[in-house]
Parts: C-alpha cells; sequence; structure tokens
C-alpha cells in the first residue's frame, strides 16, 4: 500500500518520461522528412520495452483471466492520456468479442467529459480516485489496473489503493522504476520507454506502450474465456454491415458451406456465429447448441469437439 504522492520537484524531475533526451534537442530545426525519422525510431523502442516486462505482464493477464472466469470484472483506471487509453480498449470489448459493456469498463478522471477535453487539474485529486471505485462497486471478485505513464497520479494511485484495500486484484502500469502505483498494486507492471521526443509528453511513447499492454490484457483474457475459434471472432456483434459480412464469413470459414447457408444460418440464430456454426456443424438447434456451449465454458472448439 501507499500513502499521498508527494510532488517534490526533484523527485519529479528524475522520473525517466520528465527526462529531456539531448538527440532531439533541435526538433525544432528539424525538417518534416527528419523528424518523421526521429519520431518512427523512437517509436521502434517500444514493443522491447515491453518485451522486458512480460515477466510481469503474464502473471498479471493469468491472474486478472481467473478473476472474469469467475464472474468478475475489469476496470481500466487512469487520468488523461493515460485515462483515455484505458476507456479506448474497453470500448472495443463488446463490438470484438461480444462481452456486455460493464464487463470491461474504462474510469477516467474528471468522467466522460475528459474523454474529449483535457482536464489536467483533476488527475491530483485522490479522495476522486478512492469515490469512482466506490461507485463502480468495486469487490473481490473484480479486477482493477491503474494507469499512470508516471507512476504517480494520485488520481489512479488513490483509486488502486482502495480497489486493492476493498479486496479487488490490482495492477499497476507505469513507464517509470519503483512508483508510487507500483507500490499499490499487487501486480506492479513497469515499461520504461525513457525520455519522449518532445520531453514529458507521454502520449508519445509511454501512451504507445500503455495501449500495447492493454491490447494484450483484454486480447488474452478474451481469448482465454473462448471468444475465439483459433484466431477468428466467433462472439462478435454484427452490428453493422462489415461486421455482418466477417460474420458470415467466419462462419464459412469454420464450417466451409456456401455463403448463402452461413447467411441463412447465422439470421435463424439471431446472428449469433457460435450457435449458427453448432448448428450446421452438428445439426442442432438453437436451444441445444446453447446448452452444449455452457457445458464448454464458452468455448467453441470444446463445444465442437465434444461426444455427439
Amino acid at each position: 500500500m501507499t500513502g499521498p504522492v508527494d510532488h517534490v520537484p526533484e523527485r519529479l524531475a528524475a522520473l525517466a518520461t520528465e527526462q529531456a533526451d539531448p538527440r532531439y534537442a533541435g526538433i525544432d530545426l528539424s525538417s518534416v522528412g527528419e523528424l518523421a525519422v526521429l519520431m518512427n525510431e523512437a517509436d521502434g523502442s517500444v514493443p522491447q520495452a515491453v518485451h522486458a516486462a512480460l515477466p510481469r505482464i503474464v502473471p498479471a493477464i493469468a491472474a486478472v483471466t481467473e478473476r472474469m472466469r469467475a464472474g468478475g470484472r475489469l476496470l481500466y483506471v487512469g487520468a488523461g492520456t493515460a485515462g483515455r487509453m484505458g476507456v479506448l480498449d474497453a470500448s472495443e470489448c463488446p463490438p470484438t468479442f461480444g462481452t456486455p459493456p460493464e464487463l470491461v469498463r474504462g474510469v477516467i478522471a474528471g468522467g466522460p467529459d475528459a474523454m474529449f477535453t483535457a482536464q489536467e487539474g483533476v488527475e491530483d485529486d485522490e479522495d476522486a480516485g478512492r469515490a469512482a471505485i466506490a461507485a463502480e462497486g468495486v469487490g473481490p471478485a473484480d479486477a482493477v489496473l491503474g494507469l499512470a505513464a508516471s507512476g504517480r497520479t494520485p488520481f489512479a494511485v488513490a483509486a488502486v489503493a482502495e480497489a486493492r484495500r476493498r479486496g479487488a486484484l490490482t495492477v499497476g502500469l507505469s513507464c517509470n522504476r519503483d512508483t508510487p502505483l507500483s507500490a499499490a498494486a499487487e501486480h506492479p507492471i513497469e515499461v520504461v520507454v525513457g525520455p519522449e521526443v518532445v520531453a514529458g509528453s507521454t502520449r508519445l511513447k509511454a501512451g504507445t506502450a500503455q495501449k500495447l499492454v492493454l491490447n494484450m490484457f483484454s486480447t488474452i483474457v478474451m481469448v482465454q474465456l473462448g471468444k475465439t475459434y483459433g484466431n477468428l471472432m466467433v462472439d462478435l456483434k454484427a452490428s453493422n454491415a462489415k461486421l455482418r459480412e466477417r460474420a458470415i464469413r467466419t462462419v464459412t470459414t469454420v464450417t466451409g458451406v456456401s455463403r448463402e447457408r452461413a447467411a441463412a444460418a447465422l439470421e435463424s440464430s439471431g446472428m449469433h456465429v457460435k450457435l449458427a456454426i453448432l448448428r450446421l456443424e452438428r445439426g442442432l438447434d438453437d436451444a441445444e447448441a446453447t446448452e452444449r456451449l455452457v457445458a464448454a465454458g464458452g468455448h467453441l472448439r470444446a463445444a465442437l469437439e465434444g461426444e455427439r
């Protein structure tokens, strides 16, 4: 656990995310082409930093998976760019994996308005961080992932500490070493990307690192929960023309039937990809297919390969 986050100038200035890299000291004199190369080279270092953090990332994802397999939720909590990364990743889960909106949620300091208009002052409000966790009704079944590039954002640190106090599984994702956020979380993850091209602008490499790690969390957890068949989206919500076509292609790929038969099976199954596949492959009606899926824990492969 941790106490209040201090803002001693010397300690803030020492953070890797606050350093000014001399390699970029003349960017205001550089051409567009030169700057593009510099930024591309800087971004290229981010995957390596994420790779170095995998020994901390992997057990955290496994722990979150177990909470969610038992019926818990995953909440991302942060302020500013970090908070927006959490909201972005959470908002993609329902259309991609067919999850209810409340299963994976992004909580940003300042509320929904902060998604579109920067509200920098709210990140310093520890009481708001604790209140956000209380408002979400976080409990022992849940997992809370706090995001802060600096690892010191009071809103995020307080939120994670409160979630841990309530018995939730807690993860802290930052881009500095030995941070208050790491101290507050059960699973600390520190992806150290170093100074930014524009000193202190953590929407750059740090933001990219956070997005890469969140991609891992949401995708790997959902794969483990049976939301894919191989690399195919079998729990997607066909809510627009593109996704409807993807659903049809998925059914044809798995079953080998014609596009017309796949579309018909989807229509009769309420655009439920797994049910359509089980209809075609196993000759089941929706009730039988649903029962088989439930017995298989939602995993289509297990449902298909089970006893006939």
